[in-house]
């Protein structure tokens, strides 16, 4: 069923602006100093004239990020129409600066937030820059799939009883997996409690225009939400949007934390990516969502029919920690073929020439969204076949059975961050608080954080997915031999 818009979302006035721009031939005698890719022949040649032309600065035709008044405020209006959102915000620093926004729009240091530990480690990093506590919520762990959940609503609602003085509950909707919390529930409750309800949608662009995909944060009534419009919505990378229901807060200020780390030299290549795609999401959302969720549907079916991987879909829900599942998401779990997810990762990218978005310990992700069609599809269905006869048939892999790491929070990540420290090596680390970040990227989310005590079950896991491949990123020593203790 199409939405019914305030705005007509035909119209991209960044995008027209910019084309104006193109057909005037302005001289120019302003940054960036290549001067419409004249001065950098090398690099036109790589991206193309076209895309040089409009990589401009800030000039009165074409508004200014920082104070939108013209254009830009347009886009962000037809933006927050789109959404359903009453204000929404052209992001160009990444998901990662809008999570930050939100997190700093509503607690200033001393304060404490709700969060589950499966965070992606910008929120943790925002808890660092403003000296907040996090009083985290065990997301629980799939007993057969080893991934890390969604918050349990009971689970919020106990949090949020204990800890009366906290100033937001912060949700994963959905994680990078595809589960989904039971997000209406949340935020009622920190509304009834007085707090804001924040959530990370950074993977759930669809949900705005799909039909049958679960509950967006702006239908359940969220204050602020954070959409990563690149992931899954067709713009460029590190483009995203800030969406925001009034009433906790005023756009104003949202508009000046924003501006407390956004840079005052925005591009307007991502910005008209994003005018573009919300645009495009509008007028073809529906249509092209349901071909999306086709695409998804049908892999899921010709995986499951290879045996030994797991392409898991909404029987896994469970009303609690699985409340409902995104359909697009083609998670596959590995165990029973005897390869790590991380193993088949390097596989499908060293032999077959295909780029999943990640592996881990069990599982792999392939990102199902507007750019593809059924032949890559069957090429991904027809590699993973392929890699089950050749390098298969171990028996199930022997795997450690924790994803999620209980943490044992000894310090607040500000304090322990900037605390004195000093490396030690990995192995002799134990016990010790950890004064850095330890985690697999993708999917960023920490292993462990500043102020955390580096468990058994912590360091165990660190070892483990560096002796099978992940990428292991966050410490100052690259190769991960040290670790930087608080003193």
């Amino acid at each position: 069923m199409k939405k019914d818009y305030k705005l007509a979302q035909e119209q991209a006035p960044l995008y027209e602006a910019l084309a104006e721009y193109r057909s005037s031939r302005v001289v120019p005698f302003d940054v960036p100093g290549h001067k419409q890719g004249r001065g950098t022949p090398e690099l036109t040649k790589f991206l193309g004239r076209e895309c040089l032309s409009v990589d401009v600065n800030s000039m009165k035709p074409l508004d200014n990020l920082s104070h939108p008044t013209s254009v830009i405020k347009e886009a962000e209006a037809l933006a927050a129409d789109a959404f359903g959102a009453d204000d929404a915000f052209l992001i160009i620093g990444g998901t990662t600066a809008a999570v930050q926004a939100m997190i700093m729009s509503v607690c200033k240091g001393g304060d404490s937030i709700i969060i589950p530990r499966n965070v992606h480690k910008s929120a943790i990093n925002a808890l660092i820059l403003c000296g907040i506590s996090p009083i985290y919520v065990d997301p629980g762990i799939h007993p057969r799939l080893g991934i890390s959940l969604g918050m349990c609503a009971e689970d919020v609602e106990a949090a949020i009883a204990a800890h009366p003085e906290a100033k937001a509950v912060f949700v994963n909707n959905p994680t990078y997996y595809g589960i989904c919390a039971e997000l209406k529930r949340i935020v009622e409750a920190a509304h009834r409690a007085g707090m804001a309800a924040l959530v990370d949608e950074a993977h759930g662009t669809h949900f705005y225009f799909g039909e049958g995909l679960p509950l967006t944060a702006m239908e359940a009534g969220a204050d602020m939400s954070a959409v990563s419009m690149h992931k899954t919505g067709g713009s460029l990378t590190q483009s995203s949007l800030l969406l925001m229901k009034r009433g906790l807060l005023s756009p104003d200020y949202v508009r000046t934390i924003i501006n407390l780390t956004q840079t005052t030299s925005a591009s307007y290549l991502l910005m008209s990516s994003l005018d573009i795609a919300r645009k495009a999401l509008a007028t073809e959302g529906l249509s092209t969502f349901q071909r999306v969720i086709s695409l998804a549907e049908y892999a899921r079916g010709e995986i499951n029919k290879i045996g030994g991987y797991y392409a898991f879909s909404r029987e896994i829900t469970d009303g609690k920690y699985i409340y409902d599942f995104d359909v697009t998401k083609l998670s596959v779990n590995t165990l029973e073929t005897g390869l790590a997810g991380v193993e088949v990762y390097d596989l499908l990218r060293d032999d077959y020439g295909i780029q999943i978005e990640f592996g881990d310990m069990g599982n792999m992700l392939a990102i199902v969204s507007v750019g593809d069609n059924h032949y890559a599809i069957e090429r991904l269905v027809a590699s993973l076949s392929e890699i089950k006869r050749l390098h298969g048939g171990r028996g199930r892999l022997g795997l450690l059975d924790h994803e999620y790491i209980p943490p044992v929070v000894r310090m607040t990540p500000q304090q322990a961050f900037y605390a004195p420290s000093s490396p030690l090596p990995i192995e002799e680390t134990k016990g010790r608080i950890s004064a850095e970040f330890v985690m697999c990227y993708p999917p960023g989310i920490p292993i462990l954080a500043p102020g955390e005590e580096v468990t058994p079950e912590a360091l165990d896991y660190i070892l483990y997915a560096k002796e099978k491949g992940s990428l292991v990123m966050g410490p100052r020593d690259m190769e991960l031999k040290k670790l930087y203790i608080v003193k």
